[in-house]
């Protein structure tokens, strides 16, 4: 029998389109059928095309610090098998991740070491990006846990193309000074700028505590505001463009439990989730009659529809926000049985992992597109993970 006709290559980039991008590995084994299907879905076109069709970017997994051995340092989210080859969590802690890029500084046991590392985990590029002075020369016993936010820096950019495009990091840290009485904690920003390859000018706050940023990620507000949640559930702003700093209160609630997550708002300001029971509260921060902004509750989700029942057992004590997907509204739940997404939009909820006890997740929200060079090294590592897990 003769071969059937070979399909053209625009018909073939029209069907690869359609599959859904929160199943990246469907696209990944198209792009191993052959050379010219490769071509067709790592070219930059194909990547143009994808939120033209389908709009929002999918939360593709997530990054975390948990020193578990036995969990990958990017988990993803996804229904099938799917990888990222994310630099070694040995030497690297995430910090954040948007605009398709994630930011690393160095643990802190290789803090005579220290360095930041900015990484695209679709595209698996790698930059090193210089030590702020400021940072490199403080004593290491007097830092406490710094943290960044990364963004892209073209202007007019989409977000859905700026893959090795110009990108600005927003860095934060807090010095201790030893609990002299004599001494307030200094609290500094400062914003790096991958087109000059230079960090601008310092900005320093004093303040009578400290701002230690281990256990919780931060939200970009419109191109020059980035908050920043403490670990002593204050929030930092820094507005770079102005180079000023400011703490807000989180809301003053009666509720027992005053534990509260970055998000953003409907009209991308400010929010936080507050994790209460089974309940979520979600919080916006609105003027009201020209006065200064103040906290308002815009919305109750309760978990008890939405979770199955053995996920809230113990939900007073063992039940916790730990992420929120810019971009995506998404949600991440930890649970006795496992961690959740909750969708905002529309509350579906889905089990993405088995495993419980994270403490910082880093969401990773972008459309995949294969890269000639990497996806046959991806697809092993999904591979080898899948068989692990069962």
């Amino acid at each position: 029998m003769a071969a059937p006709p070979v399909l053209p290559v625009d018909l073939v980039e029209e069907i690869l389109l359609r599959l859904p991008p929160d199943e990246p590995a469907l696209l990944l084994r198209a792009s191993l059928v052959c050379k010219a299907w490769s071509r067709a879905v790592s070219h930059p076109s194909f990547r143009r095309r994808l939120p033209e069709l389908h709009g929002t970017a999918p939360v593709l997994g997530f990054l975390h610090n948990w020193s578990d051995k036995r969990i990958p340092y990017f988990v993803p989210t996804t229904a099938s098998a799917f990888s990222l080859a994310a630099p070694d969590r040995r030497f690297w802690r995430a910090l954040d991740c948007r605009d398709g890029r994630a930011f690393f500084v160095t643990e802190p046991k290789n803090c005579e070491t220290r360095g930041l590392l900015m990484w695209e985990p679709v595209t698996g590029a790698q930059q090193r990006v210089p030590v702020p002075a400021a940072f490199w020369d403080m004593d290491a016993d007097m830092l406490m846990y710094p943290s960044a936010a990364v963004f892209c820096a073209a202007a007019g950019c989409d977000h859905h193309g700026c893959h090795g495009g110009p990108f600005g990091v927003a860095f934060v840290f807090t010095v201790d000074p030893h609990n002299d009485d004599h001494e307030e904690y200094v609290t500094s920003g400062c914003v790096y700028s991958s087109e000059t390859g230079t960090w601008g000018e310092l900005t320093p706050m004093h303040c009578e505590f400290g701002m230690e940023f281990g256990d919780f990620s931060c939200v970009l507000g419109g191109r020059s505001l980035v908050y920043f949640m403490s670990n002593g559930m204050a929030i930092l702003e820094y507005n770079f463009e102005r180079n000023e700093l400011a703490v807000i209160d989180t809301p003053d609630t009666p509720d027992y439990r005053e534990i509260f997550s970055l998000m953003l708002a409907e009209d991308g300001g400010l929010g936080v989730i507050q994790d209460l029971d089974s309940h979520l509260k979600l919080w916006s921060r609105e003027a009201s009659d020209n006065t200064d902004q103040q906290w308002v509750l815009s919305r109750v989700i309760d978990l008890g529809n939405l979770l199955p029942v053995e996920a809230l057992v113990n939900a007073t004590i063992s039940l916790f926000v730990l992420g929120f997907a810019e971009g995506a509204d998404v949600i991440f739940v930890d649970t006795v049985v496992g961690l959740f997404t909750v969708e905002l939009l529309c509350q579906r909820v889905r089990k993405v992992c088995g495993k419980n006890g994270f403490r910082q997740l880093i969401p990773v929200v972008d459309f995949y597109t294969p890269n000639e060079h990497q996806d046959q090294l991806l697809w092993d590592a999904s591979e080898e993970e899948r068989g692990e897990e069962e």
